[in-house]
């Protein structure tokens, strides 16, 4: 999965120290694309290169990590760990951040221990040190909050909402094949646009494009309006870039609604060619603009700020937040919730679960006070960004790119439950076939959505417990090494305060055969196939994959690849982008219910590698019958270790 900081804004910059190691062609070639963020490109140029410098193998491995290959991504940190005089503080905070995408939290507070040790004055460090006993408190799910996932959502990115009127603004990348002509370098989808959608039954419907006029050649999206609806603040890409160094940054443009046609927009006073300025948000009469902005003078890679307009309309000098919300991470997508004057916003500075996380903070006479972590289930360890909410409806919604999206980022609603909800618990107990307990077995939390709320880990006793939600519907699975995985399925309706289930977990006789690399295949491994134009996991695959599930979890030291893939139909570039979401739907159902989940790794390779002969010609028709392209849209496996 991309880095959600530079799919939303070219907001990004990283010391680097100066060694005296010449660098090769091939490396100097990978600079050129990495700070172009072509990570795809930095990456094949990279690895030409017989010898790496330090700062080469430091983008390298980022690139990897933006790229969603985080076992490549890990490899290359673990190169650079083992030189101690080539290492930096950010190679222990960025290679920590790494493990914790992927739950892998001892291991991440290991390094975390070692960043604070070396950099003791960095405000990360310092929410670390502060904030890690109540790591346990973000992870528990919070039992009053209710998460659904929009049926709205495409394969590729959604995020990014606003309250308009009755209806939400997003932004999207999303477009039918024949439409993909333009595309950013880091991920290759097509270029954001602003969509708006109606509310009902929970579910956005309706979409369609706010104003043909505001989508341009580049990117637009993250706008922000005044209450009544008269003003609007977006983010898009400054196309006139002056700066020849091949980074389009962000600007802000603002519009107001007159004789319901919305005004040429205007760029923000402080819009600039040498860095961005992005993330909008316009207090509810529009006189203020919180905003995100990699200008000179901040904490560190993205701060917030604010400006207000003075009485002749002018946006007065922007205000950093100063230190109690800003890092030297990144903080953005900034929201202010007038009613409880409580500032919500995204950061990988201040001490999370893993990627962006939503914190909150409140106003009291212009000081901000302490931040709070939202925790489980708006937070996650992947990247959570672009909180809104309404306390008035109690409702609000939220941008992520978890492991049970559609695609890549999606978008999901949330509703603050009334108390009386929040009084259930779901006490369980892990054991074999014989009634014997199970302790330390990894228990993962489902809601009827496929959305993972909470996980624990069973006691010596096996038992374990998740306080819920009131008339809820649960699916509750178990792992552990050397035992397969299972499942069982739990409610919150009726009476019952608590309610009690039985996880059983077998250990499976697997068949051992020899494979050609001298390895023993464990059990069989076969493809699992995908809907046209689709990278959900479809029950038939789920199937397929629990069985991989309960091999890696008998074998830990295996380690798997896979490769994914998509029938001709459509243009080669939209097809990587399907395969692409495909393999990373794949690895994710994986690494998320198996030990060390760095084993899984996996690529999608477009419409490459057809099992028959369905090829399509140059305008993506072929006449073979839909049974065979359906045989092409797979992912395949092999056993590498």
């Amino acid at each position: 999965m991309k880095n959600i900081i530079l799919a939303i804004g070219l907001f990004m910059g990283l010391a680097m120290p100066s060694f005296s190691q010449e660098k090769s062609n091939a490396e100097q070639s990978g600079d050129k694309y990495f700070f172009r963020y072509a990570y795809d490109k930095a990456i094949d140029a990279y690895s030409g290169s017989k010898q790496l410098t330090a700062s080469g193998k430091r983008n390298l491995a980022e690139s990897y990590f933006s790229m969603g290959q985080d076992a490549q991504a890990e490899a290359m940190y673990v190169d650079i760990l083992e030189v101690p005089s080539n290492t930096i503080p950010e190679d222990f905070y960025n290679y920590a951040m790494l493990l914790k995408k992927q739950g892998r939290y001892v291991g991440a507070n290991g390094w975390m221990n070692k960043f604070a040790e070396s950099a003791p004055n960095d405000l990360r460090a310092k929410s670390y040190v502060k904030n890690n006993s109540k790591f346990e408190s973000y992870l528990n799910n919070d039992a009053n909050c209710s998460i659904l996932k929009m049926s709205m959502n495409t394969e590729v990115q959604d995020f990014g909402t606003a309250y308009y009127n009755d209806k939400i603004v997003y932004a999207s990348s999303n477009a039918k094949p024949k439409m993909i002509k333009r595309k950013y370098n880091w991920t290759g989808q097509p270029f954001l646009n602003l969509y708006s959608a109606s509310v009902e039954n929970g579910q956005l419907v309706n979409r369609e494009f706010f104003n043909k006029k505001m989508n341009e050649k580049m990117h637009e999206g993250l706008a922000s309006f005044s209450s009544n609806g008269l003003k609007m603040a977006y983010t898009r890409n400054n196309v006139k870039d002056y700066n020849h160094d091949d980074v389009v940054e962000l600007q802000i443009y603002v519009s107001d609604l007159t004789n319901d046609k919305w005004t040429e927009p205007l760029p923000f006073t402080y819009n600039n060619q040498e860095y961005s300025v992005g993330h909008p948000c316009l207090s509810a009469d529009g006189t203020r603009m919180y905003f995100a902005s990699d200008m000179p003078g901040g904490l560190g890679g993205v701060d917030l700020y604010w400006s207000d307009l003075d009485g002749n309309g002018n946006w007065k000098t922007p205000v950093n937040l100063g230190n109690s919300i800003n890092t030297e991470g990144d903080e953005m997508f900034p929201f202010y919730e007038e009613e409880k004057q409580t500032l919500s916003f995204a950061s990988n500075g201040h001490f999370g679960l893993g990627g962006l996380d939503v914190f909150s903070s409140i106003l009291k006479a212009n000081t901000w006070g302490p931040v709070a972590n939202a925790g489980a289930p708006i937070n996650s360890q992947f990247d959570d960004f672009s909180l809104i909410f309404n306390s008035k409806t109690n409702r609000g919604y939220f941008s992520s790119n978890r492991f049970n999206g559609l695609g890549d980022d999606d978008i999901y609603s949330f509703e603050r439950l009334p108390l009386k909800k929040m009084n259930k618990m779901i006490v369980g107990i892990v054991k074999d076939k014989k009634g014997s307990a199970i302790p330390e077995t990894f228990v993962s939390l489902f809601d009827s959505q496929d959305s993972l709320l909470a996980y624990a880990i069973s006691e010596k006793d096996g038992s374990f417990e998740f306080n819920v939600g009131t008339d809820r519907n649960f699916l509750l699975t178990g792992s552990k090494e050397k035992y397969s995985s299972g499942s069982t399925n739990a409610s919150s309706y009726g009476d019952q305060d608590t309610i009690f289930v039985s996880l059983t977990l077998l250990q499976d006789e697997l068949i051992e055969t020899p494979i050609d690399n001298g390895l023993t295949k464990i059990a069989k491994l076969n493809a699992i196939h995908f809907d046209f134009d689709k990278s959900n996991i479809r029950q038939d695959a789920s199937e397929e994959l629990d069985k991989i599930v309960r091999v890696l979890n008998s074998y830990p030291s295996m380690e798997i690849q896979l490769s994914a893939f998509a029938d001709c139909r459509g243009t080669k570039e939209y097809n990587e982008v399907l395969a692409q979401s495909r393999a990373l739907a794949t690895t994710t159902y994986i690494q998320n219910r198996i030990s060390k989940p760095n084993r899984v790794s996996g690529k999608g390779y477009g419409e490459s590698r057809a099992v028959n002969d369905c090829i399509c010609n140059d305008q993506g028709y072929s006449e073979c019958a839909e049974k065979a392209h359906a045989e092409n849209r797979r992912t395949e496996f092999t056993i590498v270790k």
